[in-house]
């Protein structure tokens, strides 16, 4: 199938890269020209119109709502050309009310749109094993399956657009969380002569360490000892980007979220601190060595 691909940040390069390797034909387009002609096997395209002209299948991953708009919308853009029976497949982290109201554009355009926003690091999107979490009509997520089945391990269909951007936010606010929690663990645990490597091997083996931590927390040990925790999948900036819209998703539906008000606060003193383009879990190792005794 020919796919385009618009968006090659790290993880628009990983399920690009996945495409090319399982058999389809891939077009990229991205903002920065150069990260669009780094992906070998891909042809990389001038604008997102040249993108849409060359593909039956269309996957967007950008940063937020105001590249989204940018790139569907703007001069040149996705919306400007002959977009009729094509398959547009939206990946990016947004509020539902986004998709939903780039799913009306997309469909008065005579296209399908499904939302898929994704669980998992580049690791993960470059083997084929991201959590799918699909919010689209019956029949646009059946056209959709058997390119995002490539792409995932699981793939949940939510319900129609806008379930899905709920469904990535209910299964991001434990994780954001989970890495103050951390910190805030390890701070108290100072004190206990332990190398931070084997007091992170043990917190994975017990009921305190989630899945990420297996993945994670050698470069939390590493960091904890003042060295390199390894390439960056999400930063710190990501995370504080999601949970200000988790937040706002929280507050269109008449939900208090205290935890995740001062989880926010929280990172947004990493980032003063450490840096924004940090791995987000800088934060656990910011919090585990500010003050105290």
């Amino acid at each position: 199938m020919r796919i385009g691909v618009a968006g090659i940040g790290k993880m628009g390069a990983a399920i690009a890269a996945r495409l090319i390797e399982v058999g389809h034909e891939v077009a990229v387009w991205n903002r920065t020209p150069e990260k669009a002609k780094a992906i070998t096997g891909a042809t990389a395209v001038a604008t997102p119109r040249e993108l849409v002209e060359r593909s039956e299948t269309i996957i967007t991953i950008l940063t937020d709502a105001a590249a989204l708009d940018a790139v569907y919308k703007g001069p040149s853009g996705l919306m400007t050309g002959e977009a009729a029976g094509k398959l547009f497949i939206e990946m990016s982290t947004v509020l539902a009310a986004t998709e939903i109201a780039l799913a009306e554009v997309v469909r008065a355009k005579g296209a399908a749109f499904v939302e898929c926003p994704v669980g998992g690091s580049t690791g993960p999107a470059r083997q084929g094993k991201l959590i799918g979490l699909m919010g689209a009509d019956e029949a646009d997520a059946a056209r959709a399956r058997p390119i995002l089945e490539q792409l995932c391990r699981r793939l949940e269909h939510a319900g129609p657009v806008g379930a899905g951007a709920v469904l990535k936010f209910t299964v991001n606010l434990p994780l954001m969380i989970y890495w103050q929690a951390l910190g805030e663990a390890l701070a108290l645990a100072r004190s206990i002569p332990l190398d931070p490597a084997r007091l992170m091997d043990l917190l994975s083996e017990t009921s305190g360490g989630p899945n990420v931590l297996k993945a994670r927390g050698p470069g939390v040990a590493a960091m904890l000892k003042g060295g390199d925790g390894g390439p960056v999948t999400f930063n710190v900036d990501g995370g504080i980007k999601d949970l200000k819209s988790m937040l706002t998703e929280g507050k269109s539906r008449g939900i208090d979220m205290p935890l995740a008000e001062r989880t926010l606060a929280c990172y947004q003193e990493t980032a003063r601190h450490r840096s924004g383009a940090a791995e987000v879990s800088t934060v656990s190792v910011y919090w585990a060595t500010r003050g105290g005794r």
